[in-house]
């Protein structure tokens, strides 16, 4: 991917939440330039923002951006400058490496700037490094800038820098695997409320973008913006249990203009709280958004064109290098949230909208672990996982397949598939699926009692109906998939044992119903029908309970699978039902324009519920299936 690069930081320390500034110089009239960092990015060429936002990625399978830098050169002596932000912790959107950009400039095919070790750079004078600030768990670090060190550095004015330090980093260098988020026009922000030095402001709906403002103050002042998608008492809710929705600045005297290109805020409202009088002359986001281009819904009106309208403009919202599940709050790639998420897409977008679906699906696959499964997010820095995303991981895969008839994937992620599959099917107890034992094992199948995984604390390594269904599941699919990719399925005789086990130990036949943990759970139901575990005549019986919502129900992301079984047993029958459960549920959220994460919107998780997040948008997908 590079000629004559090399990986380079400012020092040899690599420290937390810290900013490194490279400053090059280069001759051309048209060039493209290829970046990859450790981190996030902002290019800048002759003083002038270019390009932001690494592909969150692993060592193993690196992004490198190719950008047209063309349209920013000028005859003569161009300057090309970088700001790249070390994370340096792990979370669960990120994975910890060492810090690291690497740079190079072609025209045509000559280099005309590499970055190496006389490159100058510096640590950044105004963001401050080691600002131990953290957004959320997921999130990570958040930031502090202090204008009064600003300079001229993107402009030429390098004094301070020095040259420097070869990175010592080894990476498998892949081109970006999608397209780059692309820019909207800025959105002002309106003042809609005022008292002493604490101003709040309203987007008008919830966007998500790059923070970016100009104010006066007639001193050096401490600035904090906080962000959040709904108010409470009149302010945003900026600290919630372990979170903190806020950056710092620090003004110069006078006029202070700024933009961040790489913390995306996520939000409808912010709020400005300052330690002096301050002039705000503007305040706002410019919207970034994954570029597609939208299927026809006019079929659609009255209430189920608002709900579709809601659902679409979620789904656009958790789209960015991937699809992430709640942009406010977490900006996290999970393997459930996104199955929803690509279900809906192949509804909902041109072409499925396809390429972007199987970007995400290979980039679950670059995950490692020791114990066969998934890790609970991609990239992630933590051991944690949720084994039943790792199955539905399976089921998004083979979804994928038969909507796109794109085979080829099966050479990426089909280690990973049997990988999972085999770890399953080696946790068995008397011929069932067991949960996992360990601490970084979260047996979570749904926000509904029974099943959220805090309950097996003091029994840990169980058969489980829950486990077993879903794996029962998880084999069909990967059936199908083999079926589909001209490959041999071997666990035919292990999948018909399951189902024969799963039926004699967790169904109750004098209620015809399955139970979880002694309880008549929902979910578990459904996902019995959907796997194909009993007879037409059980189904029925099964839907019929389903039907009368009689059973311990589901939350919002599962409904789905509810929703499957219904039409897989008898689509004429349930169709209207299913209909009017979807409006029924989803009707009251079209007032934020957004489809939130549990029915109980942001009161929920201690107050921290989302507003908009990507796995309740399959709406789109039924409309679809059932109206057009």
């Amino acid at each position: 991917m590079f000629k004559e690069a090399k990986w380079i930081w400012y020092d040899t320390v690599g420290t937390q939440n810290s900013y490194g500034e490279f400053y090059g110089e280069f001759y051309a009239d048209s060039a493209v330039c290829k970046i990859s960092c450790d981190g996030d990015y902002t290019l800048f060429i002759n003083g002038e923002y270019a390009s932001s936002n690494q592909y969150g990625d692993f060592e193993h399978y690196k992004s490198v951006d190719e950008i047209d830098i063309t349209p920013y050169l000028k005859s003569g002596k161009n300057i090309l400058a970088i700001l790249v932000w070390h994370f340096g912790k792990d979370v669960q959107r990120y994975k910890r490496y060492s810090p690291g950009v690497i740079c190079e400039i072609l025209s045509g095919d000559v280099v005309v700037f590499a970055t190496n070790k006389k490159t100058m750079c510096r640590k950044s004078q105004a963001y401050v490094s080691s600002f131990g600030r953290e957004l959320s768990p997921q999130l990570g670090f958040s930031y502090k800038y202090d204008s009064t060190k600003e300079d001229l550095w993107t402009q030429g004015q390098v004094n301070s820098f020095k040259s420097a330090c070869l990175a010592d980093k080894k990476c498998n260098f892949v081109p970006r695997p999608n397209k780059k988020l692309r820019l909207g026009d800025f959105v002002s922000a309106t003042l809609v409320s005022q008292s002493q030095n604490r101003y709040v402001y309203d987007l008008g709906r919830e966007y998500v973008g790059l923070l970016s403002f100009e104010i006066c103050t007639d001193t050096v002042t401490l600035i904090n913006i906080s962000y959040g998608e709904c108010l409470e008492n009149g302010q945003v809710k900026r600290k919630i249990v372990n979170r903190d929705f806020s950056i710092d600045y620090i003004s110069a005297k006078g006029k202070n203009s700024y933009t961040n290109y790489m913390l995306r805020f996520a939000c409808r409202y912010l709020e400005i709280n300052s330690e002096g009088d301050v002039a705000i002359n503007k305040i706002g986001l410019i919207p970034q958004y994954y570029p597609v281009k939208e299927r026809d819904f006019e079929f659609l009106s009255g209430d189920e064109y608002e709900i579709y309208k809601a659902c679409l403009n979620t789904l656009k919202l958790c789209m960015m290098e991937h699809y992430v599940d709640c942009p406010w709050r977490e900006q996290c790639l999970y393997a459930f949230d996104s199955r929803n998420q690509m279900l809906s897409g192949y509804s909902a977008f041109e072409n499925g909208n396809f390429d972007y679906a199987k970007s995400n699906l290979i980039l679950m696959s670059k995950d490692r672990r020791n114990d066969g499964l998934l890790s609970i997010c991609y990239p992630c820095g933590i051991n944690l996982t949720i084994p039943s995303f790792s199955l539905y991981y399976i089921v998004a895969i083979k979804e994928y397949i038969e909507a796109s008839g794109d085979t080829g994937i099966i050479n990426d992620v089909n280690p990973k598939l049997t990988e999972i599959i085999n770890a399953f099917l080696n946790n068995c107890e008397n011929g069932l699926v067991c949960t996992f034992k360990n601490d970084c094992h979260w047996n979570f199948y749904d926000w509904s009692p029974y099943s959220d995984g805090y309950i097996e604390s003091s029994k840990k390594g169980y058969p489980d109906a829950m486990a077993s269904v879903l794996t029962a599941l998880a084999l069909n699919s990967y059936k199908k998939i083999c079926e589909l990719c001209t490959l041999p399925f071997t666990f035919q005789e292990k999948s018909d044992e399951l189902k024969r086990n799963i039926k004699a130990h967790f169904f109750h036949r004098d209620k015809k119903i399955f139970k979880s943990d002694s309880q008549p759970i929902e979910l578990v139901n459904a996902l019995a029908v959907v796997a194909d575990i009993v007879t037409k005549d059980e189904a029925e019986e099964i839907c019929q309970r389903l039907a009368a919502q009689s059973l311990i129900p589901c939350s919002l992301s599962m409904k789905c699978f509810v929703y499957d079984a219904l039409l897989k047993t008898d689509r004429e029958k349930y169709t209207d039902f299913v209909l009017g459960d979807i409006r029924k549920a989803y009707l009251p959220m079209t007032k934020t324009g957004t489809v939130w994460e549990t029915a109980e919107g942001a009161r929920a998780f201690d107050n921290a519920g989302s507003l908009c997040h990507g796995w309740s948008s399959t709406p789109i997908y039924y409309y679809r299936l059932l109206l057009k």
